[in-house]
């Protein structure tokens, strides 16, 4: 999806633009990757299978691939550049997040309080769940950025469809990859055949979800591109995480 009345923009001049909308952008994501992490991640929900069972899965599953979905949107709009600074955002966001929880907890509650206890358990993550959360984040949301920030390059803006669910892929895939197997593998319940069982299925609600809501993608897209009046394209950008020319 590519907007013929749009400047194109490259390298250092997509880094340095001036953008109206951008700051929103990254609010939504960072709000969203933050909801989704404090209020959907403690519970399990499951759905009704057609012979009776019941399938459990993760309810912040429902919320968080929203992130990726504004990340795409992030990438194909303003570049990976201007989308790094968004992830080392929410990277920072999530480290405080869990650090605060950790203090919040530890504290000792007030003479009378009755919840103590249901605090613990909502927001007393062990330091492996809360690890592999940050570390799975990081590195599939940087992977989801490169592909698509790639194949904007290699299909000359064509195809958004293409890019929005092949970065997803890619993004989603690494990061229950790393979350899962870093936050269970060993522990008692979690067997490994359950662990790639809940990897796979965590993969494929997240993927579903993307091209399910990849109307809603084009629409946004359209619309920020036509508001900002640019067509970024990284053909001259660093793509190390850690910053660099552009």
């Amino acid at each position: 999806m590519r907007d013929p009345a749009a400047r194109p923009l490259t390298g250092q001049a997509l880094a340095q633009a001036n953008f109206r909308y951008y700051p929103y952008v990254m609010a939504a994501f960072i709000a969203i990757l933050l909801l989704s992490n404090v209020i959907g991640a403690a519970k399990p929900s499951y759905i009704v299978l057609p012979g009776g069972g019941q399938w459990a899965f993760g309810a912040g599953v429902l919320f968080f691939p929203v992130s990726y979905i504004i990340g795409d949107i992030l990438t194909e709009v303003y570049g990976y550049a201007n989308a790094r600074r968004v992830i080392w955002t929410g990277f920072a966001a999530l480290v405080f997040m869990a650090f605060m929880a950790a203090v919040v907890v530890a504290l000792p509650p007030a003479a009378g309080w009755p919840g103590q206890e249901a605090y613990e358990f909502v927001f007393g993550n062990s330091w492996r769940i809360v690890l592999a959360s940050i570390l799975a984040f990081w590195a599939g949301e940087f992977a989801n950025a490169y592909v698509l920030a790639r194949l904007k390059v290699i299909t000359h803006g064509r195809f958004l469809w293409v890019r929005t669910i092949g970065s997803t892929v890619v993004g989603q895939g690494l990061d229950s990859a790393i979350f899962y197997p870093l936050a269970f593998w060993g522990l008692a319940g979690w067997p490994v055949e359950q662990l790639w069982q809940v990897v796979l299925s965590q993969w494929a609600i997240k993927v579903a979800w993307e091209a399910l809501l990849t109307p809603v993608t084009y629409w946004v897209v359209g619309f920020l591109k036509r508001r900002e009046g640019v067509e970024a394209f990284d053909s001259a950008t660093d793509f190390s995480p850690f910053g660099g020319r552009s």
